[in-house]
Formats: structure tokens, sequence, C-alpha cells
């Protein structure tokens, strides 16, 4: 059977999701959510989040309507990660009360966000048809607060965005960091950046058992739009703890598709389209004066790579691989679509010896990645499905890094791609590039800019 007939088959036998209920309970430690979802007549679900309490909770959290309303819709972005398993046609929303423009962008939010697992799975569903959403319990009335928030959140995965980010505006004594499963890495990367133990902000997402029953068996499995659950998670610590800006690290490469000619981006949540539909309806139905952006947004991943090579005292300690992130200690597996792509796009800046040191070993010299390697530069079928950067960026970083090797034996995919294609002209300045669609105010753009002088 094939996954488009497997979809529908499992679509029409289970044809009702249901977000039952969100709960909220506290102890002296920790802030808890647990969610209760069903996919009727087969699982129900009950996944939490927690959230370490400590001093930087300024909010009620008990009979808070504000909390309730955040709480509520993060269990929408939630329950996709459940709701994908079958592709019920039916979206029931027991708990809580949508409008048709809300509805709408959740429609969005998981047919785009859900884009590179419809592909990859050959699931040809039209956005008409996709998911209808209803919603069967009480608005919660909620009066927008005008309280003066300041200062700033930093989310940290562990990656060289994230480090950029922090190193360049985290110039305020009272920023806090903010963490979903702290690993080794990522507490390490906060602690380098500046961040005590009471600046940190450590959250512990736990996913239902039964949903990786589901995988196990069969069911439909695949990407799912994790940004977008930061983006509402954040938000709500940032009610919670009273702060201005949540300062993602997502850059203008994030917008572009990995499929010419269509709508599937691995990076939808990562995209301006999705940040700006989620400040907007951040404005119009989270009622918190926090304000979600990326401020990498104007910039590449060539440029953030560049001032990455600055700050070495990361070089030693960040990790971007997702394979080497299931094991322990998290390390580069050296193999996959992302650990070359970082391979390249700092190559310019710090091959050989100081990236050698950071990956044990020069990833130019492995044959066996080659594929990859012409399907980074945009030489064969498809952008690889992983955070990486685009086509142009990645054929500009290895037409530098040629370059500067002049006179030098090239290592075997640089000599590979140098007699197989054209180099790109690099007497254009891409450390000049800037892009206009972004969400920085003046301080924040001044800031950025006055790297590139």
């Amino acid at each position: 059977m094939d996954n488009n007939t497997k979809a529908f088959e499992l679509r029409n036998k289970y044809n009702e999701f249901k977000y039952k209920k969100y709960m909220i309970s506290l102890d002296d430690d920790n802030i808890y959510l647990t969610y209760n979802f069903e996919i009727t007549n087969l699982y129900e679900f009950n996944p939490t989040i927690t959230i370490k309490k400590k001093n930087y909770i300024k909010e009620k959290i008990l009979d808070n309507k504000v909390l309730q309303n955040l709480v509520f819709n993060l269990g929408i972005v939630e329950a996709i990660s459940y709701w994908k398993s079958t592709f019920s046609k039916n979206f029931i929303i027991e708990c809580g009360y949508l409008n048709e423009e809300q509805k709408s962008f959740f429609k969005k939010l998981f047919y785009n966000g859900l884009g590179e697992l419809r592909y990859r799975n050959n699931i040809e569903i039209e956005y008409d048809d996709f998911i209808n959403i209803t919603t069967t319990g009480n608005k919660i009335e909620l009066v927008k607060e005008y309280e003066n928030y300041t200062d700033y959140i930093f989310p940290i995965g562990g990656g060289k965005d994230s480090n950029v980010t922090i190193e360049l505006l985290n110039r305020r004594p009272d920023n806090l960091c903010f963490i979903v499963n702290p690993k080794e890495v990522t507490l390490e990367c906060a602690h380098a950046s500046g961040f005590d133990y009471e600046h940190i902000i450590e959250v512990e997402r736990i996913i239902d058992k039964n949903l990786l029953d589901l995988n196990s068996k069969g069911f439909i499995n695949g990407h799912t739009p994790f940004s977008a659950m930061i983006s509402f998670l954040s938000t709500l610590i940032g009610y919670l703890t009273h702060k201005k800006y949540i300062a993602l690290s997502n850059e203008n490469s994030a917008n572009e598709s990995n499929i010419n000619g269509r709508n599937i981006n691995h990076q939808y949540s990562k995209s301006i389209e999705y940040e700006n539909d989620f400040r907007l309806y951040s404005s119009n139905y989270l009622y918190v004066n926090t304000e979600y952006f990326s401020f990498l947004r104007p910039i590449s991943e060539y440029q953030i790579a560049y001032l990455f090579s600055k700050f070495d005292k990361y070089h030693s300690i960040f990790k971007s691989c997702n394979e080497g992130s299931k094991k322990e200690p998290w390390v580069w597996c050296n193999n996959c679509a992302k650990c070359l792509f970082v391979f390249i796009i700092l190559s310019p800046f710090l091959y050989k010896d100081k990236l050698v040191n950071i990956f044990k070993e020069d990833l130019f010299e492995k044959e066996e990645l080659l594929q990859l390697f012409i399907d980074l530069t945009g030489h064969g079928n498809l952008k690889p499905f992983d955070c990486v950067g685009t086509f142009y960026e990645n054929r500009y970083a290895v037409s530098k890094t040629i370059e500067s090797l002049k006179g030098e034996q090239l290592p075997y995919l640089l000599k590979y791609y140098k007699e197989h294609f054209t180099l790109e002209d690099t007497s254009v300045d891409l450390l000049k590039e800037w892009y206009k669609d972004n969400n920085l105010n003046d301080e924040q753009e001044k800031i950025l800019k006055e790297w590139f002088k």
C-alpha cells in the first residue's frame, strides 16, 4: 500500500481528533502543563510541559485567564505531533473557542508546517480539504494589558545562530535564556554566553509514549513545525517573566523552499511568512506585551557564519547535528546534510585547521558525502530536508574557499566542484547583503549593522 492510500484509509477510519482539555498546576519547584488529546477509537495522549519555576516568574499562575489562553493556544500546536499520525479530517477542540480567523491561522500552520511530511510520504490532500477545525468550548474573555515589559529572552538550541544573537544583543543584566529539554551542549552555550543558573529558563517537554507506539506501528510520521511550538511557548514564558522581546535566530535563508516551484519548506515555521503570521495572531489573540521576532532575519547563513567565526569560545562547544543529538554526549555525526552544510558555510572563515578541530576530520575529504555536497550546492534533485543555507550561499562559500586555497592541493569535494561546476563570482560581497523584510526595530537594526561596516 502506498503512503497516500494509507493516509486516506487512516483519515477515514479515524476521522476525529479531539483536543479535550488542558491542565495547569504547580508546586514549589515547577509549573506543569498537561494536555489531553484523543484520536477517537484509537488512543488518548497526555503530553506534558514542565517550566522550572524560579525567581523570574512575575505572574500568578492559577485562575489567570491570560495564562489559560496562552496554554490553550500552545496545546493546538502541541497537538500537531499527534494529529499527524492519522491526518484526521475533523479536529475538534472541546476546551476552548476559536473564531474563523484563528482557525485559518492554524489551518495554514498545519498545512505548511507539515509540508515536508506530506511531500516525503507522498500524501496529496488539497488545502481546502486538509482539516476541518471546530470548537465546542467556551471563549476566554480577556482584557488587553498595558504593563511595561522590558529586556530579552533568548531561545538557545546549541547551534551557531543563537550564540551569535546573544553575543550581539545580550547587553542587559536581567535578560534570560530559554532551553527546551536542556542538554550539556545547550547549557554550556548558555554559560559561555554569560548566563548563570538564575537566568536560564529550563523547560522539559515529554512526548506521550502512545505516540511512539503509533510511530513503531507504521502510522504517519515525519517532520513537524517545532519552531511554531517555540513561538507559543516562548510567548507564554515572556508573559510569566514580563520580558519585552523574544529574540529568535532565524535567518533570511530559512525562507527558501526545498522543492523548486512548490511551497515545501523544512523551515516553514522559521520563515518570515510564519513570523509575520504569528506576530499578527499574537497581537490580536494572545493579549501579551511580549514581541516575537528574529534578530538575524536581515542577514544570511553566510553572514552568520562570518560572525560566528569571530566567537571562538563557542567553537569547541556548539552542535547542530540532529543525528548526533541522539547520542550522549551530543556529537557531530559527520555524515549528514547538516554537518556538511555547517562545514561548508564556515569554511571561508575557518578552513582548514580550526574547522577540522571542530569536526575532528576534514569533511571535504569524504568521498561518501559527494551526493549531499552536490545537493547542498543546488546541482542535485532537491535541497536536503534540514536547516541548511540556500544553494547560492553554499556555492558562494565553496567558491570562496577554493579561491583561498590557490596553489594548494584541493580536498576531494572541492576538487570535484572545481572540475565539474562553475565557480560563483566572489567579487560580489555577500557580507554587504541586507534583507529589508524583517521585524527589527531601529536599535536592533543598528546593533546588527555595526558588524558589517
